[in-house]
């Protein structure tokens, strides 16, 4: 039998992992690992999971952006540790992040609206 988590633990564990987010980045980069925009947590960076699900609070945009071709978004602690990696495509692509263009120009303004991070039973 599968081991299957309850919502209590569910919350627990996402908790656990988006509470070493706080102050920390959204990098997105390129399929070489390059960084193409930098994007800031905040403090706290979710709110309490509910359902195995917490959602981020504001999230800071890069208005100055390295630029490339993304692939990936690294998320990082406030020492900039990496927690997760998630898929990133166009909108419509199924990715993890779905943005609306992969493609970033040198100084572009990068942005994400909302992020949800869930924890599975």
């Amino acid at each position: 039998m599968a081991v299957v988590l309850e919502t209590v633990a569910r919350n627990a564990a996402c908790d656990a992992v988006v509470d070493q987010l706080d102050g920390g980045t959204i990098q997105f980069q390129t399929s070489a690992d390059a960084e193409v925009a930098t994007l800031t947590l905040g403090t706290p960076a979710f709110g309490a999971a509910l359902n195995g699900t917490a959602t981020a609070n504001a999230i800071t945009a890069d208005s100055s952006a390295a630029g490339g071709a993304i692939t990936k978004a690294v998320f990082r602690t406030s020492a900039a540790a990496p927690v997760f990696t998630v898929s990133v495509t166009a909108t419509g692509g199924g990715g993890d992040i779905e943005l609306s263009s992969l493609t970033i120009g040198a100084g572009d303004t990068v942005s994400m609206s909302s992020y949800t991070h869930t924890q599975p039973a």
